[in-house]
């Protein structure tokens, strides 16, 4: 029997398919991101309701079909926490049994007291904020002093904004460098920015320092079997570049659609491996019910582009991280199942139920290029 050929992950950032069992210790009952946008409002998938979309949960507007054109589920998450670095760390095969630090109260007084020590200047901030709410309130500060502005999220960072005219590229990536080398929070993020008070605008000079991951990843057996992984969008900062062939950096959901369909027809990887970052970065954080909608037709739009694209003996996987579901309270992520859709000329279409781990993905992306056999894997069970 030959041989799966090469895998197309597609990580739809945040698309979670309803609450887990666990969800009332994260505060999230209830949550259930595409389930929700459904109730809320008139979305239309037909592309992916065609590969079996509607089968995984009732969903208001997306019907399940019964004779779905690809293989269909859902995935719990095994590891504690709900941020973008455990969920992409657990797909790729490391449960973690103890979540990334967070600072739902801002950042501790000794934490920007020891960074404030090492970069030898005072540090301002230090609270829970959006990126462009924080610049609203310290940038003038900043701009007269010199001082970095400090803040973190829901999720397990540490930020750092600056004018690019007041402080150098150069120094803030060495003051994140500072950052990553005494926190053990998952990301430490460059946001420098540009402007005056009033029409601050943030550049395209981010840079993610990633916490790097605590053991072996899929992607660090791919690589050690001769096999080659592509990135695309953040996936390479995630896995603080481990395991990653090559990598593209992209702008948009719609420039990393076009660069996967770019890469699927040109590319000799046996692993593409992509996240879309935008349905959670601009719509499930900013709780935009219409926009999240929006975003979830574009990329449903693109779909036939990128299902052409595939070979005979490629497999394409769709799925999600964690949920952000711009209907429910608060703008945290929410601890959800994932939704599974695995498509291609080799895939027997149907049910493959609730999977126990998003790390069944890793095993199955094993057994389909290495012809491993692991525990969790429905590859051979799908396999033709």
């Amino acid at each position: 029997m030959h041989a799966i050929e090469r895998v197309v992950l597609i990580v739809l950032d945040s698309a979670g398919v309803g609450y887990l069992p666990d969800a009332a210790e994260y505060g999230d009952l209830g949550a259930n991101t595409i389930g929700n946008i459904s109730e809320a409002v008139p979305l239309s998938l037909p592309h992916m309701e065609v590969l079996g979309l509607g089968n995984i949960i009732p969903l208001r507007t997306i019907a399940p079909t019964k004779s779905p054109k690809a293989a269909w589920g859902k995935a719990a998450s095994m590891s504690k926490g709900k941020d973008t670095t455990i969920g992409h760390w657990e797909i790729a095969g490391i449960i973690k049994n103890t979540p990334l630090p967070t600072w739902p109260e801002g950042i501790p007084k000794e934490v920007s007291k020891a960074f404030e020590e090492r970069i030898g200047r005072k540090t301002l901030g230090n609270t829970v904020a959006s990126g462009t709410e924080i610049i609203e309130t310290w940038g003038e500060e900043h701009v007269a002093t010199g001082f970095p502005i400090c803040y973190t999220s829901a999720d397990s960072v540490f930020q750092i904004a600056c004018h690019e005219e007041v402080v150098p590229l150069e120094t803030l990536y060495s003051w994140c460098q500072i950052a990553r080398d005494m926190l053990d929070v998952g990301r430490i993020i460059a946001r420098p920015f540009v402007g005056k008070p009033g029409n601050w605008q943030r550049t395209a000079n981010r840079h993610d320092y990633s916490l790097a991951p605590p053991a072996e990843t899929m992607l660090d057996r791919l690589v050690s079997a001769n096999k080659k992984v592509t990135s695309i969008g953040k996936i390479s900062d995630i896995f603080a570049g481990r395991g990653i062939t090559t990598s593209y950096p992209i702008k948009s959901n719609a420039h990393g659609i076009e660069t996967t369909v770019e890469r699927i027809k040109n590319d000799d990887a046996q692993l593409i491996f992509t996240n879309l970052v935008d349905f959670d970065m601009k719509f499930g954080h900013r709780r935009d019910v219409v926009g999240y909608q929006q975003a979830l037709e574009e990329f449903d739009s693109y779909l036939p582009k990128i299902l052409a694209a595939l070979q005979k003996n490629d497999v394409l996987i769709i799925t999600a991280d964690h949920g952000c579901d711009p209907t429910f309270q608060g703008s945290d992520h929410t601890r959800e199942y994932i939704p599974l859709l695995i498509y291609g000329e080799r895939m027997i279409p149907g049910s493959i139920g609730v999977r126990k781990s998003f790390s069944d993905i890793a095993a199955s992306i094993e057994g389909f290029l290495l012809g491993t056999q692991k525990e969790g894997s429905f590859a051979l069970d799908i396999l033709k």
